[in-house]
Order: C-alpha cells, then structure tokens, then sequence
C-alpha cells in the first residue's frame, strides 16, 4: 500500500433483494403481533412489538437506503486508500479523511466490512460496505489494502 489507490462504489441491487427478504417479514410480524396484542388482553406487548417493529423499518430503511442503494447524502461513493488515512468521499460531496484510531472489521464470510475511525475534526466515524458495491477483484485488492488497519 505505498501510493494511493481510488475504488469507486455503485449501487448494490442484489443485496437490496436480500436485506428486503429480511426486514420485511420481520416488520410485518412484529406489526401484526403489536396488533393481536393491542386489542387482546395485555398492551403491554403491543408498546414493545411496536417499538421493535418501527427499530427494524427504520435500521432496512436505511442499510438499504444508504449502504445498498446509495439514495442518501452521507451514502459512501469513494474509497481512497493511502498510507495513514482512508478517505471516503460521499454522495454530498463531502470528503472525510480517516486519519486517527482507523479500524478494518471484516465479517466472517467475507462479504461486507466496516471502517472506523476519528476523522481530522476528532469525529468518531464508521461506515460498512458490502462485496456487490465494488466486484468481486476490487472487493479482494480493497480488503487486501485495508488489512494493514485491522
């Protein structure tokens, strides 16, 4: 990793698939269970399995929304790697530098990973990418140039 190197993210539509299989099941059982619940006998229920199912469409709304389809202003559109510093640049036009306390997290099967770290204003700032935004030859050379932080 010793001269910068500049991956270029798109929009990951398979993955969009997936994480719709996933969270939208799960928001209309726990809805319809906040449901049974609200007009049975104990509300109580109701209170948490709404509350859990409005957590879950707020948490796919936004993994879909920003990491898979890159719709939002803090959505990731750039990595540039170079020695010291990561510098992601967002949909907005914004460029943050990760210079300080920089963290690869991968995932066990090897097809996500995260990055953390405090940027040049001391923000503690993390992002998660996903294998279907680079390819599969960028996702391998951009998890290769990222090990040196993990």
């Amino acid at each position: 990793m010793s001269e910068p190197a500049r991956y270029p993210l798109s929009p990951d539509r398979a993955g969009v698939i997936w994480d719709l299989l996933l969270y939208v099941p799960t928001v209309v059982i726990l809805a319809l269970l906040a449901l049974k619940f609200w007009y049975g006998a104990d509300q109580t229920w109701a209170y948490l399995l709404a509350f859990l199912a409005s957590f879950f469409f707020i948490a796919g709304a936004n993994r879909i929304l920003k990491t898979r389809l890159m719709l939002l202003p803090s959505a990731p559109t750039l990595l540039d790697v170079a020695p010291g510093r990561v510098r992601v640049e967002l949909r907005n036009g914004e460029k943050i530098d990760l210079v300080k306390d920089l963290r690869y997290y991968a995932d066990t099967q090897g097809k996500s990973f995260g990055l953390a770290g405090m940027d040049v204003l001391g923000r503690r700032l993390q992002f998660i990418f996903h294998r279907g935004q680079f390819g599969d030859e960028r996702f391998k050379a951009i998890t290769g140039a990222l090990k040196v932080y993990q």
